[in-house]
Formats: structure tokens, sequence, C-alpha cells
């Protein structure tokens, strides 16, 4: 008996993408063998295409480590493509189940091919105790961060998920590795939290790193890419459109006034298809 799977991408951002009718009693244990790129087939995380009662389909997506994150921008992209072309083959506009909520995609197909996607990601959760962070304000713009010896500013963004976003000098070039690890796990960040090491360029370029919870350092974040944003705004160092450059390449990310809502655009590609054996 084996499992079907897809293996997708969003800029870099990799997944294992397998449907199923009902998620599986043991899918930490099967994100941490599928997920390894060493034994397994390797990926940023395990993903799972399943039914929903309250949107067109439902996704869940487990870390490397097992655990389960609240929504992934960059894997919803490829969920919804998924859904198009090989599920669908009909709707141009998706609700998506995640467990942060319902998120509206639309897709934009040429010849039967989706070529890009549009999420809308919601409104960003900027109360710091909602994020959650231990700061109990309204909104944690700038605030200083001691760790190691070493002293950053972040501002706080939830988009489902919660984010640490870090002004740097040079986002491409910093250590990532050595900080992204103890700014996840500091003790401001109660479930710990996603680390986007940024530099804005102009009001509407952004250089971005990001230490993804659970994950460790990933070629893109999607809702890293929004917070970083965000984040940028709300210090006044960037408009609320903006093209975020990542090292799989770039995301549109609007963080529209009047709704409040955050949109994503960018790529979800297929990879190949393979089995993996367990249980059907």
């Amino acid at each position: 008996m084996t499992w079907s799977f897809t293996k997708m991408q969003g800029l870099g951002n990799d997944f294992v993408v397998v449907s199923r009718s009902a998620l599986p009693e043991d899918a930490p244990e099967r994100a941490r063998a599928l997920c390894d790129r060493h034994f397994g087939v390797g990926a940023d995380g395990l993903v799972f295409v399943l039914p929903s009662e309250k949107a067109d389909v439902a996704m869940r997506i487990f870390n490397p480590d097992g655990t389960e994150a609240e929504q992934c921008g960059n894997a919803v992209r490829c969920v919804a493509r998924y859904f198009f072309e090989r599920i669908s083959g009909e709707k141009r506009e998706l609700t998506v189940e995640t467990r942060a909520g319902l998120q509206r995609v639309g897709l934009e197909v040429s010849k039967g091919r989706v070529v890009a996607v549009c999420v809308d990601m919601g409104r960003p959760i900027l109360k710091g105790r909602e994020i959650p962070t231990a700061i109990d304000r309204e909104r944690v713009v700038e605030e200083p961060l001691e760790v190691d010896g070493a002293r950053f500013r972040f501002t706080a963004v939830s988009m489902g998920n919660p984010h640490a976003v870090v002004r740097v000098e040079d986002a491409p070039s910093f250590p990532v590795e050595k900080w992204g690890p103890r700014l996840e796990t500091h003790p401001l960040f109660p479930r710990k939290t996603n680390v986007e090491f940024i530099t804005v360029r102009s009001p509407r370029e952004i250089d971005m790193r990001v230490w993804e919870r659970g994950v460790g350092q990933t070629l893109a974040c999607g809702s890293g890419a929004c917070a970083a944003v965000v984040a940028a705004a709300l210090a006044g160092k960037a408009e609320r459109e903006a093209t975020v450059h990542l090292l799989g390449g770039d995301l549109h990310i609007r963080w529209d006034e009047k709704s409040d809502h955050v949109f994503m655009t960018g790529p979800a590609e297929f990879v190949f298809e393979g089995k993996w054996p367990g249980p059907e």
C-alpha cells in the first residue's frame, strides 16, 4: 500500500502535497519522514489537501519537525493550483480553509494552466497578545530585543501565524542561520515565531530572508512577505504595496487601505509525482 504525492514549490519553498479524504492520525510522523531531505522526499512541509464543509477545499500543513502550522501563504498557492488542475478544473475563484480561517484565492489561468495565484491573506493581527507576544500593547513596532549580547528591533505581525520582522542593514548577506533560531525561541514569543530579516531598498522594494518556525531557513515565505510589508509600512519605511525579493524569487504584496486585507500574488509550480509506502 502506498501514498501518492505531488511535489510542489512556490519560489523554492517546497512541499509534499497529498490529497486525502481525511487527515491521518500519524500526520506528524509522516511529516518528519517525508520532509527529511536525506531519508525522505525532502520538503519544507507536508501539505494535506482535504474536503471542506466551509470552503472549496481544506489545507493542513505540518512542518519537518512534526509541528502543525496555522497556515502558509506559499502552500495556499500550491493547494489552489493543485485543486484547479487536479481536482476541479472549473472555478478560478476559490476559498481555502486553513487553521487560521478561510482564505480567498484568485487564479490567473492560461490554456488550462495556472500561471499566477493571488491570495487574500486577510487582515493582519497587530495586538501584541493576540499575535502572540509577551507584550501587551495595541501595536508592537520597532520594539527593542536583546539576545546573546546582540540588540535588534522587531515589529510583530500575525498573518494567522506569528512573525517578528527585523530590519537589518543588508538582508541578503545577514547570518540568518545564527540569529534565526535564537529569535524564534526568544521568551517574548510564547508560541515561538517566524523571523523575517528585511532591508527596505526603496518604498516599494524590500529584500527579505526568513527563518521559519519549525522549519529553519527557507527560500521564501508568503505569510512572511506579507508581514514584512505590513511591518515596513507601520514603521514608515515603505508603502503599503511593494515587491518582496526573496532567495527563491519575488512576491507582490498589497496591504489594501480600504479593506485592511493583505493580498499576495506569486507562482506555484509542480515539480514531480511519486509514491511513498504507507496506508491508503
